[in-house]
C-alpha cells in the first residue's frame, strides 16, 4: 500500500448530464505535485447515459456495484489501491490543492476530516449553513462536505454501514468524533444546491431535520430509510 498518494471515490446514479464536466472541475482543482493515485467512479447501476459517458473519460476507473451510497462508497474501498481515502459527490468540488491539504494532514496524524464547505447559491438560509461549516462540532457535518480517512481506520471504524442507506455520512462521522479523529480543513469546497431547487428549500430541509429526529428517537435504519423513499419518488 502506498503511503504517499489518495484513492478518490465517488458514488455516482444517473450523473449522465453533468458527470465528465464536473470530474474536469475536479481534475483542474489537482496541485501540481499530485497525490491523487486514482479516481474510482462507483456506478449504482445508472439507467442513463451515465456509464457511456464514463467509459469516454480517460484516466478514471469505472466499477460497477449494487445500488446505495454506503454500499457504493465501501465497494470503492474495497478496490482503492492507495492508502488515503477520499470520498467525493459528484456536484462536490474540492478546493485548489486539495490533494496536497489533506496530504499535509494526514502527514500531521490527522488521520480524517473534511473541507468547510459553501452552497452555489445565495439564498440566505444555505449562507447560513455554509457559515455553520467552519466549526469543527459534529452537528456541522455531513457528506456534501466529502470525506478523507486513512484505509486503517476506515477498516477500523467498520466503513460505513450499508444498514442505513440514509443518513450513512452522519454515523461514521459520529464515530470519528467519538474517537477524537476528525479535522476541518480551513478551506473551501463548493458544492451543487440542485437537491434544494428541485424539491423546494424548506420542503428539503424539513425532510432532513425529520430523519434527524427519527434517528435519534430511535427509529430503525428501515424505518427511516421507508420514510426517505415515502417522500420521493426515487431513492438515494
Amino acid at each position: 500500500m502506498k503511503r504517499s498518494k489518495i484513492s478518490i471515490i465517488i458514488p455516482i446514479y444517473n450523473e449522465a448530464k453533468i458527470l465528465s464536466e464536473s470530474l474536469q472541475k475536479i481534475r483542474n482543482q489537482i496541485s501540481k505535485t499530485n497525490h491523487v493515485g486514482e479516481i474510482l467512479l462507483v456506478d449504482g447501476g445508472s439507467t442513463d447515459q451515465t456509464v457511456d459517458v464514463a467509459k469516454k473519460i480517460k484516466g478514471i476507473q469505472l466499477i460497477h456495484s449494487k445500488k446505495g451510497r454506503p454500499i457504493q462508497m465501501n465497494f470503492g474501498a474495497k478496490h482503492a489501491q492507495f492508502e488515503v481515502l477520499y470520498f467525493l459527490h459528484i456536484d462536490s468540488y474540492p478546493p485548489k490543492n486539495f490533494d496536497q491539504l489533506i496530504m499535509n494532514e494526514v502527514n500531521k496524524g490527522h488521520w480524517a476530516g473534511c473541507f468547510r464547505m459553501k452552497f452555489r447559491s445565495r439564498h440566505p438560509w444555505l449562507i447560513l449553513i455554509s457559515w455553520l461549516t467552519i466549526f469543527n462540532n459534529q452537528a456541522c457535518r455531513g457528506g456534501d462536505q466529502s470525506q478523507f480517512i486513512t484505509q486503517e481506520l476506515f477498516a477500523e471504524v467498520g466503513g460505513y454501514s450499508e444498514d442505513y442507506l440514509i443518513y450513512e455520512d452522519q454515523i461514521i462521522i459520529a464515530q470519528l468524533y467519538q474517537r477524537q479523529q476528525f479535522k476541518v480543513i480551513p478551506h473551501w469546497l463548493t458544492t451543487s444546491a440542485r437537491r434544494f431547487e428541485e424539491v423546494g428549500m424548506w420542503r428539503l430541509q424539513l425532510i432532513f431535520w425529520k430523519i434527524y429526529w427519527l434517528k435519534w428517537s430511535g427509529k430503525s435504519p428501515h424505518e427511516i430509510y421507508q420514510y426517505y423513499q415515502s417522500k420521493f419518488s426515487s431513492s438515494k
